[in-house]
């Protein structure tokens, strides 16, 4: 069983800084992508930063020279720090991974999991 757990969503002031990280655990052989989307109320879930194993970065551009996505190859986790935050970045941000995991049956499965979600509000 693999489970993402996510951390460090909160209430911040327009123009301040949050740090979300998102761990992974269970019976992982190897994690591809790791990645953080976003999904504020009445909208559909969008990707806000993603970060392969090699290293390659992609952004949405509404992030871009704010947010920094981080891994930790051996701590099976993926932050994300937001500097300068808008109010419009308030959503529930979920931490996603595409990886390699071992199923009961003792075979190894490739597939994308999702975090619980954590709430980010930026106040104006």
């Amino acid at each position: 069983q693999v489970q993402l757990v996510e951390s460090g969503g909160g209430l911040v002031q327009a123009g301040g800084s949050l740090r979300l990280s998102c761990t992974a655990s269970g019976s992982i052989l190897s994690i591809n992508n790791m990645g953080w989307y976003r999904q504020a109320p009445g909208k559909q879930r969008e990707l806000v930063a993603s970060l392969t194993s090699g290293g390659s970065t992609n952004y949405a551009d509404s992030v871009k020279g704010r947010f920094t996505i981080s891994r930790d190859n051996a701590k099976n986790t993926v932050s994300l720090q937001m500097n300068n935050l808008k109010p419009e970045d308030t959503a529930v941000y979920y931490c996603k991974a595409g990886l390699w995991a071992r199923m009961n049956s003792g075979s190894y499965v490739s597939n994308d999991y999702w975090g619980q979600g954590t709430q980010v509000t930026v106040s104006s």
